[in-house]
């Protein structure tokens, strides 16, 4: 059996930026499902946040992320985000990423629920795909420190008397079952936009760290909020694609059917409020007006900065026959973020010794119960920095942030088999109907029923798509059990029939299995 010094699952910036520091200290072994390339993170549009202006301050950072979370941010981990994020960003420089200047100087843009313009940004709109082939190109030159394995899907993860031990896969190509031994697991797998019908995310994102984690008996934690982006392209036929909330920043105007600009009505941060607000926002309109789309407006701004600051924004949807300097842009949310995941300390560390999580798997509280725009990328870099620096510090140390919680496990539902067998497209409709942007107890209660029905008789998991089906199914029932048990509202997480902040609710719900 092969043996590494740090196994990490999953290849986006958190797996890759992870990998880079920790080769410096043992060998590293990489699994993806797919190929290196294959993740959430070229995706992401908008940029990364850090208070490197000169109008700028860690505090004044710190200070919009804790009230984007409405109430739920870990506010050490908040410092921490803040105060490190101009190191890490040398540290991407120093990688090679090309992030956009002006007159000689990295050039910072707005976005949403920041008081000033904070935003790095590298080929416009391109911020994620820069990083990724950054830290992607510079894995590949360290291959005698950093081993990747491709089309390998790790199913389990080996626990003896407490201690991670190590992994085993599933060779997608061969069929084979592979084990190895590891001292240290990272978790970095991304997200689960694909338990929802419209969702921003690829393919690969299948909560399939949360399922790991879960059997492992890690705990999870803040669930129910999940976030929705409120400007995802709605063109029929056409997946979802992210329109950046940097569009909104350089002055996009959102306007409904009729033409008229509504956001004003909702809020008097209009366009540049937060996610959750701006994302509600737009479904009430739609539901107003008796459409499935709003139009984001750009057209009063210059064609040249339209088509240099948001050439792939401008080239995806010239391809398909809108040209956005002249015309209005159809869009209506879409499943975005998973705020939730596997709860972990200010070092990375989970509930089990030598499992560490980052990334959008991870749960570090420093989002709370609503992410502000671009803290996801430099939460990756701040804690996959730590959970390196942690283990050579002072060797790896169980724990977690201590806060106010509601401790769980799923309950165990006695209920009929559902009336729809279990499929993706069932899963997927069920969790945007009932789970969705806006949730209610009867709602909520036909979720959980099913997704409860479901599991039990989920296929036998012989390859991806049965596995990854098993996954979004278990992540789909945390979330909506979760959303079940808060009676109110508050970040990304509303609920119709408790449409209030509760002080009651100034907590966590966390899972873990019994």
């Amino acid at each position: 059996m092969a043996s590494y010094s740090f196994i990490i699952i999953g290849s986006g910036i958190a797996g890759l930026y992870t990998a880079l520091l920790a080769c410096e200290h043992g060998n590293v072994l990489i699994i993806t499902k797919g190929t290196i390339d294959d993740c959430n993170t070229k995706y992401a549009q908008g940029g990364i946040a850090a208070s490197i202006g000169s109008n700028d301050s860690a505090d004044l950072h710190y200070k919009d992320t804790v009230k984007a979370g409405d109430g739920l941010v870990d506010t050490e981990a908040a410092h921490i985000l803040s105060s490190e994020a101009p190191d890490r960003i040398s540290d991407l420089v120093n990688f090679g990423v090309p992030f956009d200047t002006t007159n000689g100087a990295i050039a910072l843009t707005m976005e949403a629920a920041h008081s000033v313009p904070r935003i790095l940004h590298a080929g416009g709109d391109a911020t994620g795909a820069y990083i990724e082939a950054t830290l992607s190109s510079r894995v590949r030159e360290r291959k005698h420190d950093i081993k990747v394995l491709e089309y390998c899907l790790v199913t389990d993860i080996l626990v003896k008397n407490g201690n991670v031990t190590g992994v085993r896969a599933l060779d997608l190509r061969m069929g084979s079952v592979l084990e190895f031994e590891g001292r240290f697991l990272v978790l970095a797998t991304g997200g689960a936009g694909n338990l929802f019908k419209y969702t921003t995310n690829p393919d690969v994102a299948t909560g399939d760290g949360v399922l790991l984690a879960y059997k492992a008996g890690a705990e999870l934690t803040d669930m129910e909020f999940y976030q929705f982006h409120p400007t995802g392209l709605r063109i029929p036929g056409v997946a979802p694609f992210l329109i950046s909330e940097a569009v909104r920043g350089e002055g996009g105007i959102l306007r409904n059917v009729e033409g008229y600009a509504f956001m004003k009505d909702y809020t008097p941060d209009a366009e540049l409020a937060s996610r959750d607000v701006v994302a509600r926002s737009i479904l009430f309109e739609m539901r107003k007006t008796g459409a499935d789309r709003v139009f984001l407006d750009v057209r009063h701004l210059s064609p040249n900065v339209v088509t240099t600051r948001f050439p792939n924004i401008y080239k995806y949807c010239y391809d398909r026959g809108l040209d956005i300097t002249r015309g209005l842009i159809p869009v209506a949310p879409a499943a975005h973020y998973m705020i939730g995941g596997v709860k972990t300390n200010n070092w990375g560390e989970t509930n089990i010794a030598g499992l560490f999580a980052t990334g959008e798997v991870a749960c570090t509280g420093v989002h709370g119960a609503n992410r502000l725009a671009s803290n996801s990328m430099l939460e990756v870099l701040i804690f996959s920095k730590r959970i390196i620096e942690k283990i050579f510090q002072s060797g790896p140390k169980t724990g977690s942030v201590n806060s106010p919680s509601v401790n769980t496990s799923l309950p165990d539902r006695k209920t009929a088999v559902a009336k729809l067998p279990v499929s993706l497209r069932a899963l997927q409709d069920i969790m945007w109907n009932k789970v969705g942007i806006i949730r209610d107890r009867e709602g909520l209660i036909l979720a959980t029923d099913t997704l409860s029905s479901w599991q039990a008789c989920l296929p036998e998991t012989t390859d991806r798509p049965t596995y990854e089906l098993n996954n979004l199914v278990l992540t789909g029932r945390l979330v909506a059990e979760a959303a079940l048990i808060r009676e109110e509202s508050r970040g990304a997480h509303f609920r119709s029939d408790f449409p209030d902040h509760s002080k009651d609710w100034e907590k966590h719900i966390i899972f873990i299995r019994r």
